[in-house]
This record gives C-alpha cells, structure tokens and sequence, in this order.
C-alpha cells in the first residue's frame, strides 16, 4: 500500500472528523490558556517599565549612590544597590558551584546505597526551604551562636542553601544525558574513571551545566529575606562583604517603599505631591528585573548551544 492510499484509508476513516474536532478544540484550549497566563506578566513588566524607566534613564542613577538623599529629595542612584547585589550574589556562585557539581557527579557517577539516597533526601529537602528559614538559621548559627555581627557575606551563606539544590538537580539532569557509549568507549580504551569523568563527561554537558549554573544565580539574585535578617540596608556605597549593612536592590526597594505616604513637601508655602521614593522604588525594581532577565537570556542562549544529546 503506498503512502497516498494510506493517508486516505486513514482521513476516511470512522470518526477521523471528531478526532480532528478535538484536537482543534485541545489546541484552541492550550493556546488560550497561554495567552491568559500572559497577561498578568504582561501587565506587570508595562507597569514596572512605566514606572521605572525615567529614573533608571535619569543622570547619575548608574553611577551614584543614595547617600544624604532623603525622600524630600530628588536624584540618586542605585549604584550602591547594584554593587551589594552583584557580590552577595558573586560570593554566593563562588561557594555554590564547586559544591553542587560535586554533589551531582557522586550522585550521577558514583552514587550507590544508603549515603546517594540520604544525599538526594538532603537535596530534595533544601529545594523546599523557604528563604526566610535559611536565613534564619544563619542568623541563629552564625550571628547568635557566635556572636557575629550582620555582614553580607552571611546573606551570601544563606543564599548558598538555595542556589545548590537548583544548580545539583540540573547537573544531575545533564550529566544523564551523556551518552553512557562515550564512557564505555572511555573506559575500552583504559582510561581511569575520573580522567574519564573530567576529559569526556564534564565538557560534553559543560552546556547545560552553565545554563543550570546562571539559572541558579537568577534563582537567589532576587531574594529578599536573607537580607532583612542578615546585613540590613545602607544608601551609602558599602563594597565590604564582611563589615556593616550593604545596599541591595531588593533592600532599596523596601527602603523607598517605607516613605511612600510622607511625600509632601512645601514650595514657595504651598504643599505640593512629589513622587520621589516611589519613582526611586520603581526604579530600582526595574533594574532587578532587568538583572535577572538577562541572567534568564544568558541561559537560553546557552541552552541553545548545548550539544548534549540522548
């Protein structure tokens, strides 16, 4: 039978025309549902942008600070904000990545009995973990317990206990796709498993890997109760991890947002409505959100290129 009689026997078919009604109707229903998901993110990216985008394009917001500008106050910047972002969550990738890879190359290569499953228990149990108890276990661990004081690297050990178990189930994932040929072939030719691991393994997933790796610094980049708890807000430009309150662009987001009913000033004995910790609010949050979207582009960019097959 050629492949024409076919495609008629089976278009002629009994109930051909309802099969086709439903999947019209299940692609009609998939296609809605999409577009109503949209719309609420939609709606908040114009209405951040909206708000925003005057102050992130005003002089000065990339290269200065929020020091000695109270909300009476217009200008400032976001600098501070971005540079304790940057290396709380900087720190937070150092500490991260060699642990999680660790831990995804036992559980893939290595990992048998009782210890790979309580590992995989462990791991499961940190995907849950809420950012405000990681925090405060760092905070009653290391502030508490030995009488430390607020810094930001502590807000970069909490977000360590979120970004692992992110970046360990997408190794894992990775990882099981190598072909289990190239490690035979590997292993025929004499090749120690480790040498095996770190010359064929690693770099055939090497893709998915950093793709797994820039959603996990996406994932913490935005968290915002482990530096309530854990180093406080400063609008000065503090760049020491180790020492006193840092800026933060979560933090200056709750610090502008804290002065939004008192914004009346007077001018020339009038009371006027001014705006400017909410536009600075606003500002800031576009900024955030611009920061983890292009950490979220960079891993579809990546993805794209991987070369990883089944």
């Amino acid at each position: 039978m050629t492949s024409a009689t076919l495609s008629s026997t089976l278009a002629g078919a009994p109930g051909s025309g309802w099969r086709k009604a439903k999947n019209r109707l299940a692609t009609t229903v998939i296609y809605g549902c999409f577009l109503l998901a949209l719309v609420p993110l939609v709606w908040l990216l114009w209405t951040v942008v909206s708000r925003g985008l005057a102050s992130i394009t005003a002089d000065g917001w990339f290269t200065s600070s929020q020091r000695g500008i109270t909300y009476r106050d217009s200008g400032g910047g976001a600098l501070h904000a971005i540079i304790g972002t940057l290396e709380q969550v900087l720190l937070c990738t150092v500490i991260s990545v060699p642990i999680a890879l660790l831990v995804a190359i036992y559980l893939v290569e290595y990992g048998r009995g009782p210890l790979a499953r309580a590992t995989t228990f462990m791991v499961d149990i940190l995907t849950g973990i809420p950012s405000i108890v990681a925090a405060l276990f760092v905070y009653a661990v290391l502030v508490t317990g030995f009488s430390g004081q607020r810094a930001g690297w502590l807000v970069s050990s909490a977000l360590v206990m979120l970004m692992i178990p992110v970046v360990v189930r997408t190794t894992e994932e990775m990882l099981r796709l190598v072909p289990n040929e190239l490690r035979e072939a590997s292993y025929a030719l004499g090749v120690p498993k480790w040498k095996t691991i770190v010359k064929i393994v690693l770099p055939t997933a090497l893709s998915g890997i950093v793709t797994g790796i820039v959603l996990g610094v996406a994932r913490v980049a935005g968290e915002t109760a482990p530096l309530l708890v854990l180093v406080g807000y400063s609008p000065n430009d503090n760049r020491n991890l180790f020492g006193g309150p840092q800026g933060s662009l979560p933090g200056m987001i709750k610090d502008q947002f804290g002065n939004l009913g008192s914004t009346t000033i007077l001018r020339n004995g009038h009371k006027v409505s001014v705006h400017y910790a909410a536009d600075r609010m606003w500002g800031a949050a576009l900024t955030l959100i611009i920061l983890v979207m292009a950490l979220n582009l960079l891993a579809r960019l990546i993805a794209r290129r991987s070369k990883v097959s089944s």
